[in-house]
C-alpha cells in the first residue's frame, strides 16, 4: 500500500466542477432541442411527406448541423405551431368538459315532455303530474314524481 493518499477534492478543483456541470446541462438542453425539432417536423402540416422525411434524415444523420439549419430556416414558426396545438388541445378539452357537464342534465322542456308521456300512459295521476311539473318549473325536481316507479312497476 502506498503512503501517499490522493484526495479527489484536490485533484478536481471547484472551477472544473462548474465547467462539468455546464457541459452536462448544455448536453441535456441539446437533446431537448433535438426532440422539439423532431416533434415540430411531424407537427407541421405545411410540409409534405417527402419534406418531413428529408428534414428527419438530415437531423438524424447530421444532428448538430441539421438541428441548427432547421432552427434557422423554420424556427420562426415553431413557436406558432406549438401555440396553435396547445390552443387546439385546450379548446378540445373545454368542449369535452362542457359536454360531460351537460350530459347529466336535461332541460326542463325535456323533463316536462317526459312527465307528459308518463301521465298519458297512466303511470301517474293528474295531481302527481301537477306537483312534479311545479317542481320542474321551480328547478328542483326530477322528471318523474316520487312514487311513480312503484306505480309503473305495477302496470
Amino acid at each position: 500500500m502506498s503512503a501517499q493518499t490522493t484526495y479527489l477534492a484536490y485533484d478536481y478543483p471547484l472551477l472544473s466542477v462548474f465547467w462539468s456541470m455546464l457541459l452536462f446541462f448544455l448536453w441535456i438542453m441539446w437533446f431537448v432541442l433535438l426532440f422539439r425539432v423532431v416533434v415540430d417536423i411531424f407537427r407541421d402540416d405545411d410540409l409534405s411527406g417527402w419534406a418531413k422525411a428529408g428534414w428527419l434524415v438530415f437531423t438524424i444523420l447530421l444532428p448538430f448541423l441539421g438541428v441548427f439549419v432547421y432552427v434557422v430556416a423554420r424556427g420562426k414558426n415553431m413557436g406558432r405551431r406549438e401555440m396553435k396545438q396547445a390552443r387546439t388541445q385546450q379548446e378540445e378539452f373545454d368542449a369535452y368538459i362542457r359536454q360531460a357537464a351537460a350530459g347529466g342534465r336535461t332541460s326542463s322542456v325535456d323533463e316536462l315532455a317526459k312527465l307528459s308521456e308518463i301521465r298519458s300512459r297512466g303511470d301517474i295521476t293528474d295531481d302527481e303530474f301537477r306537483r312534479a311539473k311545479d317542481l320542474v318549473l321551480a328547478g328542483h325536481g326530477p322528471a318523474e314524481a316520487p312514487g311513480s316507479s312503484t306505480r309503473a312497476a305495477g302496470h
